[in-house]
């Protein structure tokens, strides 16, 4: 969605303005790249990190807590690297993370927003949603009729609808988990039938 995405870039060159550094995660290499295309029309300068450059992984993410810088990556790009904050970074509320789209599992987007505020540092993290996201499209086309209704002409919605957010997540969660099992069930039953089987030959 166009809108979402001004809004993502609007929101990071307002902190680029005022230097605080920013991580942006997508939930795809297309996304990432297209966002970092965006940025980078604006002339703000980043680093992007989606997986393709695996040598320099772990030194882009390093960097990110640096004075002004922007890193833009996937979700789970240059994890188990630690972010130090730059000198004077604490004093204008360290790192901000900025999540691009609504996650399927809520551990995804809790690993993002723990990249920030680690270890006692400040920090910030902000979530993205849009009624096209494909967890919420897929999930519940009710939220995302009312999501629609509820925006203005630039396409944001100004009411909080983090409690429907957060409800659609964890019933997701709930269903896949129920697959899951059900699925390993059912392995667990044909296993035991062709054994059966093959006793009866």
């Amino acid at each position: 969605l166009p809108s979402k995405w001004d809004a993502v870039a609007a929101d990071v060159q307002r902190l680029r303005a005022a230097q605080r550094p920013v991580l942006v995660g997508t939930r795809t290499i297309e996304d990432s790249e297209m966002l970092a295309h965006r940025l980078a029309a604006m002339g703000l300068p980043l680093q992007l990190l989606n997986g393709t450059q695996d040598a320099t992984e772990a030194e882009i993410i390093a960097e990110a807590g640096q004075l002004g810088a922007i890193t833009v990556a996937t979700n789970m790009a240059g994890r188990g690297t630690d972010i130090k904050l730059g000198s004077g970074v604490a004093e204008l509320g360290g790192l901000h993370v900025v999540g691009c789209e609504l996650n399927e599992s809520g551990r995804v987007d809790r690993q993002l927003a723990g990249r920030s505020a680690r270890q006692g540092d400040p920090g910030s993290y902000q979530l993205f949603v849009s009624a096209d996201d494909g967890a919420i499209s897929a999930n519940s086309t009710q939220l995302a009729r009312r999501m629609r209704r509820m925006a203005d002409r630039s396409g944001e919605a100004a009411s909080d609808l983090s409690p429907e957010i957060v409800k659609l997540q964890q019933r997701i969660e709930v269903n896949r988990f129920s697959a899951r099992r059900q699925l390993f069930a059912h392995d667990d039953w044909v296993e035991k039938l062709v054994a059966r089987l093959a006793q009866m030959k």
